[in-house]
């Protein structure tokens, strides 16, 4: 990363679909402007569908690994960008000067209906990740 890139962590309640999605397009549309990482409150693994729609989409999530939120304290970021409600009203207090930012996504690990159903709300998801990464950072500093 370069010393002027923005520092954002993505950060949901289990870092198993949307932040995930999101810190995989922040590196693959972003990279050098935005360093990206995800994390969750309650973290659970990486979820298998997450990892094919992105895949789908030439993004490659199957190395990242689900993390506890506790363990980026130290990291001065400049945004904190929580990707779900429950992130928002759960989301602790970080030590430095991160500006928090909230945009609420659908839990696609909530999905029900067929397997196409279902893959059908991760990718409406990862796609509405996808447009709000590409605006970023201008979307953060304005909001």
């Amino acid at each position: 990363m370069t010393a002027s890139a923005i520092k954002i962590l993505f950060l949901c309640t289990g870092n198993s679909c949307r932040s995930q999605m999101a810190e995989g397009w922040a590196r693959m549309l972003k990279n050098g402007v935005i360093e990206a990482y995800s994390a969750g409150i309650e973290p659970r693994e990486l979820h298998p569908l997450a990892v094919k729609v992105m895949a789908e989409a030439g993004v490659d999530i199957s190395r990242q690994k689900s993390k506890h939120v506790r363990i980026f304290k130290d990291i001065p970021f400049d945004f904190v960008v929580t990707v779900c409600d429950q992130a928002r009203e759960s989301c602790p207090v970080f030590p430095y000067k991160a500006k928090m930012v909230h945009r609420s996504f659908e839990d696609p690990a909530a999905a029900q209906g067929t397997e196409e159903e279902v893959l059908s709300v991760f990718r409406r998801v990862r796609d509405q990740l996808r447009d709000f990464i590409a605006g970023l950072p201008g979307s953060v500093k304005e909001g």
